[in-house]
């Protein structure tokens, strides 16, 4: 039986748009509490103003960079604050959703650039990381709350010109994983969901804004969607607290595997 997510304190990462953005119009749906960081502010206000309209108790946006390990200790100061005001010490987080992340490039590693590399292992690995040991304090005292971690089926089968990012969701499953055994007996759950082909502006960043060259990675095909994939986070964050959703894989009906793809002419 579903645990209801009313006033519960929801914190998403990378929430400007794609996945995160649709996690927290639906946890909103949800009338849960959202905590939402990304780096496009602007965007992030827009994505906070729709999550309310959907029925969010409340909607909080605030910048979040979580390559840095000073922006990431700054967030996690003003959540502190927004939950608790006054009392920081008394907050106590839900969900905490690690989204942040992409790729960039898909250059074989021959010709690929230390920038790119640097930037996917920073987001993907590092924020996550960072997120976690942030976040941690505000849900080890808090039986049944969970962390999700949104990796890809790039970290479990590699693929050329994707050895970067395939090592860095690689590093996320493994985190995953190690904070489980981590968290035993405290009650924190963890999870790791794992999407196949999913059109969002994934490919658009991967691609450095080439609209022309990341539509042609969709072609003749039915992808994931973001609010797809959001669903998924919200039915696991709603799990009674004694089941874990350890892994989750999730491919459109077109992909069997990462490599196999049905496009219609």
């Amino acid at each position: 039986m579903a645990v209801s997510l009313k006033d519960k304190w929801v914190l998403i990462t990378g929430a400007s748009s794609g996945f995160g953005a649709a996690a927290a119009r639906l946890f909103g749906a949800e009338s849960a509490r959202l905590l939402l960081g990304a780096r496009r502010v602007d965007r992030l206000e827009r994505v906070a103003a729709e999550a309310r309209a959907a029925g969010a108790a409340e909607a909080h946006a605030h910048f979040l960079d979580v390559a840095s390990t000073a922006s990431v200790e700054a967030f996690m100061a003003w959540a502190r604050q927004v939950m608790a005001p006054g009392e920081p010490q008394a907050a106590r987080l839900d969900v905490l959703v690690n989204n942040a992340g992409g790729a960039q490039g898909l250059d074989p590693v021959m010709d690929a650039k230390d920038e790119d590399w640097e930037a996917m292992i920073q987001s993907n690995v590092l924020g996550v990381l960072r997120m976690s040991r942030a976040a941690l304090p505000l849900m080890i005292r808090n039986p049944g709350s969970s962390i999700l971690n949104i990796g890809s089926i790039a970290g479990r089968v590699a693929y050329e010109g994707g050895a970067a990012y395939c090592a860095a969701k690689a590093g996320e499953l493994q985190i995953t994983r190690a904070l489980r055994l981590e968290l035993c007996g405290t009650g924190v759950r963890v999870c790791t969901i794992d999407p196949g082909m999913a059109e969002t502006e994934f490919s658009l960043v991967r691609f450095k804004g080439d609209a022309a060259r990341a539509g042609k990675v969709y072609e003749g095909v039915q992808p994931l969607t973001a609010e797809d994939v959001a669903e998924i986070m919200v039915w696991v964050a709603s799990r009674p607290p004694h089941v874990n959703i350890d892994e989750l894989v999730v491919k459109p009906t077109d992909q069997a595997a990462i490599h196999k793809v049905y496009r219609r002419k």
